[in-house]
């Protein structure tokens, strides 16, 4: 395994600066479709709740790599993009399912009575849950979105299937040329396990960061005990 470190590791190194920029690429799109989504899902109009009911179940009812191969072959077919970028599209509307109705989940939660409270001051709709909800919507969404950009980051090894010389897809080169599978693809999950540690750690940080649990300091003198 020394020797695949030696001979592959500068490549390894840039194809892990390709893998994070594809998630971190492919998260900001999920993110996005995910809060469009869920505000769908969360409407009073009924048609918009539908859409968003039959996107998710085609999402969640085909394996990923199905949907990448068609997302890749009919985005490329329409729009002539890179690979990079395509694939970054097909993760992105991938996760967006899943973020979605993480996003929606953690708005339901807020109580009702905050937007009425926000309309009693005049608020709109909108600009109550802008200001009042989505803050408090999206730290309660962190642990899950901290889990599912975890696996948005392991799901961008399947665009190694459509060109993109990602970490996964220089493995497989590697190992093509060295005759050493299991050395090759024991050095990537190496690489992989190191990504989502540090991706576990920044988010276990935004979470004590936030207080998301809601966690009461040991000094905090307001509380008192019999």
């Amino acid at each position: 395994m020394a020797s695949i470190f030696q001979t592959h590791g500068i490549e390894f190194l840039k194809a892990t600066l390709i893998t994070v920029e594809l998630t971190f690429v492919s998260l900001i799109i999920a993110t996005i479709i995910g809060l469009v989504f869920a505000f769908f899902k969360v409407s009073n109009i009924k048609i918009l709740g539908k859409i968003a009911d039959i996107y998710i179940f085609l999402i969640r009812g085909m394996p990923l790599i199905v949907q990448l191969m068609f997302l890749y072959y009919g985005i490329s077919s329409v729009f002539v993009l890179s690979d990079f970028t395509a694939g970054a599209l097909a993760l992105g509307i991938h996760s967006g399912a899943y973020i979605a109705e993480i996003f929606r989940g953690s708005i339901q939660s807020i109580d009702r009575g905050q937007v009425e409270a926000a309309r009693s001051l005049g608020m709109p709709y909108m600009l109550g849950m802008r200001r009042i909800i989505l803050p408090q919507a999206f730290k309660r969404a962190i642990p899950a979105l901290g889990n599912q950009f975890i696996i948005g980051l392991k799901d961008s090894s399947l665009v190694a299937y459509i060109a993109v010389s990602e970490l996964f897809n220089h493995a497989l080169s590697a190992q093509a040329a060295n005759y050493m599978p299991f050395e090759t693809y024991f050095v990537v999950g190496i690489y992989y396990l190191i990504l989502v540690l540090i991706f576990t750690l920044l988010f276990n940080k935004l979470e004590k960061k936030l207080d998301v649990g809601g966690r009461v300091k040991k000094n905090d003198k307001t509380e008192k005990f019999a």
